[in-house]
C-alpha cells in the first residue's frame, strides 16, 4: 500500500518540473519512485543528480546493474528488483547475468570479487577489512572503483529503504521469482 502521495506531473511545477522532463527523457517515463520522492523537491533532486554523477563514474553499467540487483534482493525492495531488471535489460545483460546479479555471484571472476565485497559492505554495515579490499586490488579493481561501488551500495540502500517505507506502487514489469537452482 502507497504511504506517500506521488506527484503526478501535471501537479508538478518549478524544479520537480524539470526533473520530470530530465527523467522522461533519459528513461522514456517518470517512474513511481521519483514521482513520489518529489514530495520533497531537494530529495527527487539529489536522488536524480547522484544517479546521473554514478553514470559518468568509471564502473560500467552492467557491473553497477548486477551490484544494484543484489543489493535490492538483499533488502527486499521488490520494486527496486523490477525497476534494475528493466534496466539490466537496457545495459545488455543477459538473463543469467540478471539471476546471478540478484543472487550476488558470477562466473566472471572480476564481477563475482566485487558482488561478494557488495555482501560483506551489506553484512558488515560497511565495516569490511583490509583483506576484502585487496581481494578487490587482487582482481584489479582500482580505488576509484572500489570507491564507486561502496557509494552504489549506499546509494541503492537509499532507493531500497525509501521504497520499502512508502509502499512505493511498481510501474515497471514484476521481476520474477527468484529461481536458486
Amino acid at each position: 500500500m502507497q504511504r506517500i502521495n506521488t506527484i503526478e506531473s501535471d501537479q508538478a511545477s518549478g524544479r520537480v518540473k524539470d526533473l520530470y522532463q530530465e527523467v522522461e527523457s533519459n528513461l522514456g517515463t517518470v517512474p513511481n519512485m521519483i514521482r513520489t520522492m518529489a514530495n520533497s523537491p531537494v530529495v527527487a533532486e539529489a536522488y536524480v543528480n547522484f544517479w546521473n554523477l554514478v553514470g559518468q563514474g568509471v564502473l560500467p553499467a552492467t557491473l553497477r546493474e548486477q551490484i544494484s540487483l543484489h543489493v535490492a534482493e538483499s533488502n527486499g525492495c521488490s520494486y527496486c528488483v523490477s525497476a534494475h531488471c528493466a534496466l539490466s535489460k537496457a545495459a545488455g545483460l543477459r538473463d543469467e547475468e540478471v539471476r546471478d546479479g540478484r543472487l550476488g555471484h558470477s562466473p566472471d571472476v572480476k564481477t563475482d570479487t566485487a558482488l561478494k565485497f557488495v555482501s560483506r559492505v551489506l553484512d558488515t554495515r560497511g565495516a569490511v577489512t583490509t583483506e576484502e579490499f585487496t581481494s578487490m586490488r587482487d582482481v584489479g579493481y582500482t580505488d576509484e572503483e572500489i570507491t564507486e561501488v561502496i557509494a552504489l551500495v549506499a546509494f541503492v540502500i537509499f532507493s531500497n529503504y525509501f521504497n520499502n517505507a512508502t509502499g512505493t506502487i511498481n510501474d515497471f514489469p514484476k521481476a520474477a521469482e527468484l529461481a536458486t537452482n
